[in-house]
């Protein structure tokens, strides 16, 4: 019996999960596979194995995975875990959460070592689950195993990613049952919908409209785009900008926009040029697309030509008993701004969370008088200005308090949680466990809260620094008084000193006092937050700090000893290396 025709609650399937070195196209490789046998709704056999890489890891990929250089370096061929992995899919059918991904991927990877691929066939989790559990917030395997009631304890790993993908399935397997009776069936239910464009009575080819040109009959030359990190333009016959795009290797990504089977936006048939432009690492292929798309606005962009605005915690200083509060712009006047950050909710929570934590007061600008204290008073989670009898000095040293984790050289998450953390263990040693218990509530409720903010978590005035992105040549950005307010593409490694110097003290000009407000476009907020997230995620970063502006030698200083360090770090890699490859 063809597998196809198999029924299905008797069928096999064999959920699989890969991890790659997270490149792209020729260069992407395995570096653990995991697979679960998956019968009559539950599971069975488990298989995992390391892969053994050509080219060394970078950290990020190491720090997202957990996978080490040292873990793959004594790894097995990738040829001998390709071979066990295409016995165990043999009869079976192959389970995968964006199942298109894996199956690429390993195909890619069966034909690099010349070994036929099994061809077998494959349910994708994330159709399964768009079909049977639409109600599911999101379609990430964690957050969707979570909806369903599966508990997820590891994630980006081989095996464990594999688990939860085979309990999804199993999860939704008997919805599945109850539509398709044999895996042929199944495949067809779950298959996308292919969209046909349609054409006038009569006419066998689309008319040509000069307006709107088609597309070069000749292929598109991808040759001269750069094989590295940076921005690729799609233009139509008038020089138009079509649509923007970024990769870490250009030529592999805008390639991929004309992939045989891959899915072909409208704009897509228009295009006659392809243009790159080259960057030295990929923060600054993020920074130039968002400023790129915001000035061209190409059609092919729908969802970054909005500008998402972010909020901003801010305190103006310039009233009696200052307070908190959440808005979109910096504060204009004296004060201090925090951010920005994302989502209105979430900050607003997080406002009162530190009101309630250093006794602020939680009413508006005006502060009203009242023979008696507010709710918070009473709980005593505010120190009750509004009674009229408060030292004006103890409410300041609590502000500053508050404010003081945000201004500081470190982002002011783990600042807050250390706080919060040191007054559970004082009430603790004091016999105080009521509050010990509230504290204890209130920090697991801010570890979820800062992980949902996102965003930069420190005052706008503090952390001025000059950010060297790449390996040399680098990507130079200047983040002074919470914007990029100088950006090289290319900074030589040999830079001119004196150039640095006085474009470093040109972007200090704009560094506003400690208590002073700024103004940030709306476009510019979300360069920041890009800035700050990636940086956040690549600590490894090099950056120098431009609280006090730095002399030409120790920028030049500066330059070098990056360029060190990136070459220590490859080297390192390299020696790890070399007694596999040899």
């Amino acid at each position: 019996m063809r597998l196809l025709d198999r029924p299905l609650r008797t069928a096999e399937f064999l959920a699989v999960d890969v991890e790659t070195n997270g490149k792209a196209g020729e260069a992407c490789e395995l570096t653990e596979v995991g697979a679960v046998l998956v019968g009559g709704g539950e599971l069975h056999e488990r298989y995992s194995s390391l892969v053994h890489v050509r080219v060394p890891l970078t950290r990020g990929i190491q720090r997202f995975t957990g996978i080490s250089q040292a873990m793959v370096d004594g790894a097995p061929a990738p040829t001998g875990v390709l071979r066990e992995l295409a016995l165990r899919l043999e009869g079976r059918v192959l389970v995968a959460h964006s199942a298109g991904f894996d199956r690429r991927v390993l195909r890619d990877a069966f034909a690099a070592r010349g070994l036929p691929w099994p061809e077998p066939p494959a349910l994708c989790t994330v159709a399964l689950a768009r079909r049977f559990a639409p109600l599911a917030g999101q379609r990430k395997l964690a957050p969707l195993a979570a909806s369903l009631g599966i508990d997820v304890e590891v994630s980006h790993r081989a095996l464990a990613d594999a688990e939860t993908c085979a309990r999804v399935f199993c999860a939704l397997f008997h919805r599945l049952c109850a539509h398709a009776a044999t895996v042929g069936e199944a495949l067809s239910l779950l298959a996308p919908a292919r969209r046909t464009r349609r054409r006038s009575p009569g006419r066998t080819v689309p008319a040509h409209d000069p307006a709107r040109p088609v597309g070069p009959r000749s292929p598109l030359d991808f040759g001269a785009l750069p094989a590295g990190p940076g921005v690729y333009e799609f233009r139509d016959a008038r020089g138009r900008v079509l649509y923007v795009g970024k990769s870490v290797n250009v030529r592999s990504r805008a390639r991929a926009h004309f992939r045989p089977g891959a899915p072909r936006p409208d704009w897509a048939s228009h295009v006659h040029v392809v243009d790159g432009i080259q960057t030295r690492s990929e923060l600054g292929a993020l920074v130039l697309e968002s400023r790129l798309v915001k000035e061209l606005r190409p059609p092919g962009n729908a969802l970054l030509k909005r500008v998402v605005e972010g909020v901003y915690l801010r305190c103006r200083l310039d009233i009696a008993f200052p307070v908190l509060e959440v808005a979109r712009e910096p504060a204009a006047g004296q004060g201090v701004t925090i951010g920005p950050l994302r989502g209105r909710a979430a900050a607003s929570e997080l406002v009162e969370q530190l009101n309630s934590l250093f006794g602020l007061r939680h009413c508006g600008r005006t502060l009203r008088r009242r023979p008696w204290p507010s709710a918070y008073g009473q709980m005593g989670r505010c120190l009750s200005p509004c009674l009229g009898d408060l030292d004006p000095n103890l409410y300041r040293r609590r502000l500053d308090e508050a404010l003081g984790l945000f201004t500081g050289a470190a982002d002011g998450r783990e600042r807050l949680l250390a706080h919060v953390e040191s007054q559970m263990r004082a009430a603790a040693e004091q016999q105080r466990f009521e509050r010990a218990a509230w504290l204890a509530r209130r920090r697991a409720r801010l570890g979820a809260l800062l992980d949902r903010l996102g965003g930069v978590l420190a005052a706008t005035h503090a952390r001025p620094r000059l950010v060297l992105a790449g390996e040399g040549p680098f990507d130079a950005l200047w983040l002074v008084g919470g914007r990029i307010v100088d950006l090289e593409l290319g900074l030589p490694q040999e830079c001119d000193a004196d150039d640095l110097h006085r474009r470093t003290l040109a972007a200090l000009r704009h560094a506003p006092g400690p208590w002073t407000g700024v103004h940030l476009p709306a476009h510019e907020v979300e360069e920041v937050r890009i800035a700050g997230a990636w940086l956040a995620a690549h600590p490894e970063t090099a950056a120098l700090a431009l609280d006090v502006a730095p002399t030409p030698p120790a920028l030049a200083r500066f330059v070098r000893r990056s360029c060190q360090s990136n070459a220590i770090s490859y080297s390192n890699h390299a020696e790890r290396a070399a007694p596999v490859l040899s």
